[in-house]
């Protein structure tokens, strides 16, 4: 096996990421036997496995209740942490949700670990969908627009926060947040400083992708959906000098199997033994949080039943298939201007050591023969899949 820093050392690679199951019921919402533990010592064991076969970062969800056949749930900045403590080259991306958490919190924290961990904590902010869990823990709800603009005052004060002059401190009179002269010490060593992912599919969500996140988390869509939303965050991103700072990350379900059929017989299996109550709940609530966008175009807004057994429309990436099919799939990706790719499995216990073994160092020779720079070219090869 070729050591993982052997293989990432090329500076133009695509970046390799994976969920963190640190809640119950797996990554699909089925009775489908699923070979992945949600506790700290399963989760340790997976993080050490990843980074040593070539994951560079791992993303770790926030739930505060029961919810999508997630039971039972781990916090995503402390398990991150716990993460971090075991091991030694992987970044952790934790979620953080607005409104339970105050930005002021966040950066002291997220700097706090960046300080114990030499830089490897980001912060993915997450808007919310769940009206349910707000109410239950005691926050307002708001629209969709409100939810937004919130998430865009609480990246521009960690951004703001981080970086601000230590004479001077952080400034800030939003309609949500109010910092005066707010010195964070020390400050995170990652420069500028830690990673800021942020994902949506509205018209809200592109435009804080666009002015304030460093990384636009993309749900699983079309080719056209990719190229559409992909050109349309660089073009408002062009209004703030960033059209060259945002990247792009797409989630995807994985699937890799010795053929093709075998690989969709799974995913017939994982979608026939949906867990129909679950999926019926979260696509009542995640529907109506989407269709009130703006642009009637949130995140699931247009997903059907069988998408929404896998988080975030990740079966319609089409990470399904042979080994040979997905690297070819993923440098296509990679064409269209994805900077990573974020994986989710069936069986954690095999499933990441065997992406890492089998299908990365696939996508790096690719890469080696200049695989994943022409567009034209990867989607003249690979492109009818992803067509509707």
């Amino acid at each position: 096996m070729v050591d993982a820093s052997t293989l990432n050392s090329d500076p133009d690679r695509l970046f390799f990421a994976y969920w963190v199951p640190n809640v119950s019921g797996g990554l699909v919402v089925s009775k489908i036997p699923q070979n992945t533990g949600w506790d700290l010592q399963s989760n340790v064991r997976y993080a050490r496995t990843a980074e040593s076969v070539g994951f560079e970062y791992a993303l770790t969800q926030i739930r505060f209740t029961a919810s999508y056949s997630a039971a039972s749930q781990h916090e995503s900045v402390s398990f991150s942490q716990a993460l971090l403590h075991h091991t030694e080259t992987l970044k952790v991306i934790a979620a953080i949700l607005p409104g339970p958490w105050n930005p002021a919190v966040v950066a002291k924290q997220v700097a706090s670990i960046d300080n114990y961990t030499d830089g490897r904590i980001a912060v993915n902010i997450v808007s919310g969908w769940n009206k349910s869990e707000f109410h239950a823990i005691g926050e307002w709800w708001l629209d969709h627009a409100e939810r937004y603009r919130r998430s865009y005052e609480f990246i521009k004060c960690l951004r703001g926060i981080w970086t601000a002059p230590e004479d001077e401190g952080f400034t800030f009179a939003g309609d949500f947040y109010r910092f005066r002269n707010y010195k964070l010490s020390p400050k995170p060593v990652a420069r500028p400083h830690p990673d800021i992912f942020q994902g949506g599919n509205s018209d809200d969500a592109k435009n804080n992708g666009a002015e304030v996140a460093d990384w636009y988390f993309m749900n699983g869509m079309d080719l056209e959906g990719f190229r559409t939303q992909i050109a349309d965050v660089k073009e408002r991103a062009k209004k703030f000098g960033r059209e060259k700072v945002v990247k792009f990350a797409v989630n995807a379900f994985v699937i890799v199997r010795d053929t093709e059929e075998e690989a969709v017989r799974t995913l017939q299996e994982i979608q026939g033994k949906a867990d129909v109550e679950a999926v019926e709940a979260f696509k009542k609530e995640v529907q109506n949080a989407g269709a009130s966008a703006s642009n009637g175009q949130g995140m699931w807004a247009t997903s059907t039943f069988k998408d929404l057994v896998q988080y975030n429309d990740g079966f319609k990436t089409k990470l399904i298939g042979t080994k040979e099919q997905v690297a070819e799939r993923i440098v296509l990706l990679k064409s269209l201007g994805v900077n990573l790719v974020l994986t989710g499995f069936l069986n954690y216990e095999e499933e990441v050591e065997a992406f890492g073994k089998h299908v990365i160092p696939l996508v790096r020779e690719l890469e080696k023969q200049g695989r994943g720079k022409d567009e034209a070219f990867e989607i003249e090869r690979t492109g009818d899949v992803y067509r509707k």
